[in-house]
């Protein structure tokens, strides 16, 4: 299957965002914000990090998502918009990240009312609005919880760090649950998140995962493109 780069954002501003897009966009067709809301991880990235009151979901918070779809695209962009909800809630705000982003990633682990219908509602919505989804796993999370949604899902997306924080150490030994799922699903995307560098992506791809996320070892480089193309053997 095709290998893609998808850079990953894990920051406090919109402006931060619009910046980090502008370094890689030439580069690459997908880039992954990282939304996190100090609740189902113990960090903040934005837009949870600039709004009071953040796990109320008011109208002021909701505005700061529309400030992404004003902003996106600005002329000449190519990359489309991933959204890695990293949220307790995600029900409370994925119709209005369906409105700005390409693609969104709800973490099984969250707190979704009536899990697996609840998953398969957010699937459908995101369906009919003709946008991706997939669903994120944390590293102990065994990968046969995704497979009653394998039909419907346009990913899966294995954590091979502890979600919350860039620049982890990359965990080895959940490349054996990415080789699991290759073999009962061989034609689905298999995304890979956490620690990834240029040391370890020969034997990510060898697992069976196409869509690489990377952030730190991009973003730290001298030198972005040569990052990319490192990474994409």
């Amino acid at each position: 299957m095709k290998v893609e780069i998808i850079p990953t954002i894990l920051v406090n501003t919109l402006d931060e965002i619009e910046e980090k897009i502008k370094l890689v966009d030439r580069y690459v067709n997908w880039v992954q914000l990282d939304v996190m809301d100090g609740v189902f991880v113990n960090n903040e990235t934005w837009p949870h990090s600039v709004v009071p009151g953040k796990a109320e979901k008011g109208v002021r918070y909701f505005k700061e998502i529309q400030r992404l779809k004003k902003s996106n695209p600005p002329a000449g962009r190519k990359a489309k918009i991933e959204v890695h909800l990293m949220v307790e809630k995600p029900e409370e705000e994925f119709e209005e990240w369906l409105e700005v982003a390409d693609r969104i990633i709800i973490h099984f682990e969250s707190k979704i009312t009536n899990r697996e219908l609840g998953i398969r509602d957010l699937i459908k919505k995101a369906h009919q609005k003709k946008k991706g989804i997939g669903l994120a796993l944390n590293p102990e999370t065994h990968y046969a919880v995704a497979t009653p949604f394998l039909k419907e899902l346009d990913l899966v997306l294995f954590m091979t760090v502890q979600p919350g924080w860039g620049g982890q150490e990359f965990k080895e030994w959940t490349l054996t649950k990415i080789e699991a799922l290759r073999k009962i699903w061989p034609k689905g995307d298999i995304e890979v998140d956490g620690g990834v560098n240029n040391e370890n992506i020969e034997k990510i791809i060898k697992s069976g995962a196409n869509l690489i996320c990377a952030g730190t070892y991009i973003y730290r480089s001298k030198g972005i493109e040569k990052a990319i193309k490192s990474l994409n053997i």
